[in-house]
């Protein structure tokens, strides 16, 4: 690094450092194996951001005046000294902020509260990152004995937004090198308090790449998941550079479904079988429910695509007569339900359903089922996007053998799909 780089990384604040690693640690972490190494390294990063910026927002109000801007204030900043947390995640360094010629001894009271209460520093980041907690809860769970508020509303203020920057970056990232096989498209219900609508969806796309990683790929609001939002979804996706995937895992969302045909028309769409049985059960009497769902998993299990529409053909003719409604809605994109037939037989029950991350979505709930309903988008997305991104680092990857990958090329010729890049193939090879 040259005198010049320097000088200016010196100028610097150690927080924005920190911003810079949690940045690059998002970009990285799907390179990592172990679901919990990552949680771990990102609560870690996450609890020193969240100290190193509220001590740097304490120093200044201490000062009253913002870095480098030349007003009168109370003393002037005169570096750092280290300092360290203990927290649940290991012994966490940072670096507190200096004040001279103020008059009195600048002491950072914040630092010492959180040296001797460091369960309320797990608490403050595990809330701003699973739940996306209000100014005023993190002002409560920074108020001393006395009564007196360590971090001024201005200094939470600070840290919070940064939750929003984080899901800006993350919706406008370059999905070019993101070689996706199995994409999945689904999505959530929150309340949200804006024009009068008591529920908006948050519309969510996953995938499966080349290498067998599960990785989360966008989040936005969908205004009950019309086609047009799907539609602008997806172009989105399409415009910062996301490959046509394989195949495409879908519930029956009229509205989405129209999309995906006319955004990717050549790739395989597949009905999430977990919808369907539930959908057609639902118009089972309770005495046949159990001996309908055995002929439906056989139809779903089924070996080949061949022996797949044999069962389904069976199931017709053995139900139409006595379970019309049943039929029918079985009979509804049969053929979407029955395309996980032409895949590699291991990698079927990975694409069938759409339960990766509905499972997630359920542990959001859990985490937001306390907040009556989000007062803006803001505080939506990034509520949901720090949930679900938790979730993905634990998504544990699938293995693709070489003979499953040549399968997969063949269909893919089939299909007409344009094939992979030379740098990705020899990437899994």
């Amino acid at each position: 690094m040259g005198r010049k780089d320097t000088r200016r990384m010196s100028k610097l604040a150690p927080s924005a450092g920190l911003r810079e690693q949690v940045r690059a640690f998002l970009r990285d972490a799907g390179s990592v194996e172990s679901g919990a190494e990552v949680l771990s390294e990102l609560v870690r990063l996450a609890t020193s951001r969240v100290i190193q910026e509220a001590l740097e927002e304490e120093q200044k109000d201490f000062i009253g005046r913002e870095r480098y801007v030349r007003v009168p204030g109370r003393g002037y900043r005169n570096g750092y000294v280290p300092g360290h947390v203990d927290t649940a995640e290991g012994r966490i360094g940072v670096q507190v902020p200096q004040v001279r010629d103020a008059g009195q001894p600048y002491r950072s009271l914040l630092y010492d509260f959180l040296r001797g209460h460091s369960d309320v520093l797990e608490q403050l980041v595990m809330e701003m990152y699973v739940r996306g907690m209000s100014t005023r809860d993190v002002e409560a769970a920074f108020t001393d004995a006395t009564g007196g508020c360590l971090l001024s509303r201005t200094g939470v203020s600070v840290v919070t937004e940064h939750l929003w920057q984080e899901y800006e970056a993350f919706v406008s990232r370059d999905l070019s090198e993101l070689d996706v096989l199995y994409l999945f498209l689904d999505g959530l219900y929150e309340p949200l308090r804006r024009h009068g609508i008591r529920r908006e969806a948050v519309l969510c796309a996953w995938a499966i790449t080349r290498g067998g990683e599960k990785v989360l790929v966008h989040l936005a609001l969908g205004s009950r998941e019309s086609y047009e939002s799907w539609l602008g979804f997806l172009r989105d996706l399409v415009r910062r550079g996301l490959p046509t995937p394989l195949t495409i895992t879908t519930d029956g969302a009229p509205g989405l479904l129209q999309a995906v045909s006319e955004i990717w028309p050549s790739s395989l769409r597949l009905r999430c079988w977990v919808h369907r049985m539930r959908n057609v059960l639902g118009k089972v009497p309770d005495r046949l429910r159990a001996e309908v769902k055995a002929h439906l998993l056989a139809v779903r299990d089924a070996p080949t695509p061949e022996a797949g529409q044999l069962a389904a053909e069976a199931f017709l003719a053995r139900y139409g007569a006595e379970l019309p409604s049943a039929a029918a809605c079985f009979s509804e994109d049969v053929e979407a339900l029955l395309a996980h037939h032409r895949l590699p037989w291991r990698h079927r029950k990975f694409v069938r359903t759409t339960n990766l991350i509905e499972r997630s979505f359920v542990e959001e709930r859990r985490r937001t089922k306390a907040l009556p309903r989000f007062f803006t988008e803001a505080s939506c997305l990034k509520l949901v996007h720090a949930t679900l991104i938790r979730a993905a680092a634990r998504w544990q990857r699938i293995m693709i053998s070489k003979l499953e990958l040549e399968q997969i090329e063949t269909l893919r010729r089939d299909l007409g799909l344009a094939q992979p890049t030379a740098a990705s193939t020899a990437a899994v090879a």
